[in-house]
């Protein structure tokens, strides 16, 4: 066997203290300002020098020879863009650390998935669920196994997990202060009839932040259907909300696969964007900078989001997912401001 990997011939390898690398290996750097940059160097050495794949005499955490070293992320869907852009900052957080990085699909009503949530220890060191993918019975199956696991942009209030989501309610603020700033009286927001929590909780909160912040504004609601996925509104479905009393001003638009066929239903009716109607999207979507109009929309921070989830989970994995905190952690996300707007 070759000799034992110990913490200060780490230390030597990075030029560091020993007490700052014991800090990071044993999750503490963060409650002790270490940088993020010095966390993701001494656990990239660590991996590479093999510190983790014994067991010390004081209980060092190995990786167990059936794991494959790579983290899953399960999602329902891979045509949303969130989870296509942050795929790539992922893949470069886990690539940092040594450890591989794979996406499964999975429906959110095949109970033959849950079933499978025993087989993956086999294939992957840890999971992260993501949106719609962490339903309560998934979630119990891996406490109850005492399998490592994040949640993504959702969260269960019902228990305390390890959560990594944009701070909904600051984006919020931010899309009432900007439609503030620029005076609009009637609001209309669009959404879809079948919606994710994490896009309830952010329609929840503009509603709150526009009462709270735009002064003698009215907000409506449009409901455009069951469907996933949209070419045009039907006409009927805008014109209530386009003609008097309602006669709107802005459309806030609240998930981005809606924001090209709304354009397109708008350019139809040889209605213009902004000159007519403003439009705000509350997320971000493909190619919304190289439009005519730039879309206005709330951008989340994805390699933030990336390397805060690479560093729970790694934790989870080294605790064996026994770990003694549970938090969620919220990252703030930008507002973008474009042409359609208005501003």
């Amino acid at each position: 066997m070759g000799k034992k990997v110990k913490i200060k011939d780490i230390a030597v390898r990075l030029g560091l203290s020993s007490t700052l690398v014991s800090l990071v290996l044993n999750n503490k750097a963060d409650e002790q300002g270490i940088k993020k940059e010095t966390q993701d160097k001494v656990l990239a050495v660590a991996n590479q020098m093999g510190y983790f794949t014994r067991l010390s005499e004081k209980g060092t955490i190995e990786i167990p020879d059936e794991k494959s070293g790579i983290i899953g992320m399960v999602v329902t869907t891979m045509n949303d863009p969130f989870v296509i852009e942050i795929s790539e900052y992922l893949q470069k957080a886990f690539a940092s650390i040594g450890v591989g990085f794979s996406i499964l699909t999975k429906d959110p009503s095949d109970i033959r998935f849950n079933k499978a949530v025993n087989t993956f220890r086999k294939f992957y060191s840890g999971i992260i669920l993501t949106g719609d993918a962490a339903d309560e019975y998934t979630v119990r199956s891996l406490r109850t196994l005492d399998y490592p696991f994040i949640i993504l942009e959702n969260s269960l209030a019902s228990l305390r997990l390890n959560v990594v989501k944009s701070d909904s309610k600051v984006g919020a603020g931010l899309v009432a202060k900007h439609i503030n700033k620029l005076n609009y009286k009637s609001i209309t927001l669009i959404r879809k009839e079948n919606i994710s929590p994490f896009t309830i909780e952010n329609i929840s909160n503009v509603k709150k932040e526009i009462k709270s912040i735009c002064e003698g504004s009215s907000l409506y609601e449009l409901i455009v259907g069951k469907q996933d996925t949209f070419t045009s509104f039907e006409d009927s479905e805008l014109d209530s909300f386009l003609r008097p009393p309602m006669s709107t001003q802005l459309i806030i638009v609240s998930e981005a696969n809606l924001v090209y066929p709304l354009l397109k239903t708008l350019e139809s009716r040889k209605i213009r964007v902004p000159q007519d109607i403003a439009v705000i999207s509350m997320e971000d979507g493909f190619g919304f900078d190289l439009l005519r109009t730039p879309i206005t929309r709330l951008k989340r921070d994805l390699s933030g989001m990336a390397s805060k989830v690479a560093r729970m989970i790694w934790s989870e994995i080294n605790n064996k997912s026994r770990g003694k905190y549970r938090r969620t952690v919220t990252i703030n996300p930008r507002l973008i401001v474009g042409g359609s707007c208005g501003a």
